[in-house]
């Protein structure tokens, strides 16, 4: 009998890990997941609890695993890219350090993102930018950001360790998950339901260039298979990958077929940013009587919604669009049409009772 192939998700109750570990243990995959919290674990992963900033809860959360490749799908938000380079820094070092005294890992993969190309949070999107399309050829910006130093971590590890590499920057994820910051699905699903209870229009929150410049947008599942075809195959290894769906659209053209599968108006851009923090403060107690109404399983909204994220993806004042030529030339020919991704992942979310 075939012994099982095993990895290991750090972050695998994120919108990403989540994802690749349900695609894993679909596939026969011994899959571990690792996670500060213990929620949201798929079925079918063996959870391992560790705060990735403590070296010695990581050593003990991972000794005895010995995987054979490596997901690296956490990070965690601070106020400055100053604090954000040190934590996120932090939690790879340590995880790669703990796996190191088992040895065998042959491959970790890396997610980040296009921040990578667009700055930091601190300079996002203002100082000198990579030119779209974004290919990962592009020489890194002299911003500070803690996607370059996990970057140079992986690299000096894969040397010191022996283990081969692969980077995925994705853009926003239209994906499955609870209680997770970047997550624009549930996020403007959540928003378009309180806007249909309480009769109001279903407002695009950004800018001016987001509703009308064409962009792109990455879907969790494609994402999941991305990051297992590159750790499984001899063209991902020691390579960056850009990951979006594979086809542009304008928000223009998306939000009134959002605002139509929910019954609701909607309102485009009028000339100035109308953002999601300012017109759902007041959400709380809203979305706890929907909650109540439609017998939900989730009532505390700020578990659904992340205004924030979408905020700043929305609010953006340049074009995205990323170069997926790289990731094709190499074997990978998988694709998302963008509204399917949507839709798909609002019926997950409708499924499993977290909206009406």
């Amino acid at each position: 009998m075939t012994a099982k192939r095993r990895a290991l998700i750090a972050g695998v109750t994120g919108i990403a890990g989540q994802t690749v570990a349900r695609q894993l243990v679909a596939q026969g995959w011994d899959v571990y997941g690792l996670s500060q919290r213990n929620r949201a674990v798929p079925d079918g992963v063996t959870h391992v609890q560790a705060n990735l900033l403590d070296p010695d809860s990581v050593k003990a959360a991972v000794a005895g695993i010995k995987p054979e490749i490596v997901f690296m799908t956490a990070w965690i938000r601070k106020d400055t890219e100053v604090e954000n380079v040190a934590v996120n820094s932090a939690t790879i070092q340590n995880l790669l350090d703990a796996l190191a005294v088992d040895g065998g890992v042959r491959h970790v993969a890396l997610l980040t993102g296009l921040k990578h190309y667009l700055g930091p949070f601190d300079d996002y999107a203002t100082g000198v930018m990579a030119e779209t399309p974004f290919h990962e050829s592009e020489p890194r910006l002299d911003n500070l950001n803690f996607y370059y130093a996990q970057e140079d971590i992986l690299f000096e590890q894969a040397k010191k360790q022996g283990f081969t590499w692969s980077v995925h920057r994705s853009h926003t994820i239209f994906g499955y998950a609870v209680d997770n910051a970047m997550n624009m699905v549930l996020t403007l699903s959540v928003y378009a339901t309180i806007c249909k209870e309480l009769g109001q229009k279903f407002i695009f929150p950004g800018s001016e260039a987001q509703w009308n410049f064409i962009t792109d947008v990455t879907d969790s599942d494609l994402l999941g298979e991305q990051l297992i075809w590159a750790a499984t195959n001899p063209a991902g290894e020691n390579e960056a990958f850009n990951i979006v769906n594979g086809d542009t659209f304008r928000w223009r053209w998306l939000w009134p077929k959002i605002a139509e599968h929910f019954g609701v108006e909607w309102d485009g851009f009028q000339g100035e940013e109308r953002p999601l923090e300012v017109q759902m403060k007041d959400a709380g107690p809203v979305w706890a009587e929907i909650a109540k109404k439609y017998d939900l399983a989730e009532a505390d909204v700020t578990k659904l919604a992340s205004w924030w994220h979408s905020d700043s993806d929305l609010g953006r004042g340049i074009e995205c669009v990323t170069d997926m030529n790289k990731s094709r030339e190499a074997g990978f020919l998988n694709f998302r049409p963008t509204p399917a991704s949507f839709f798909d992942k609002v019926q997950r979310y409708q499924a499993d009772r977290l909206i009406p």
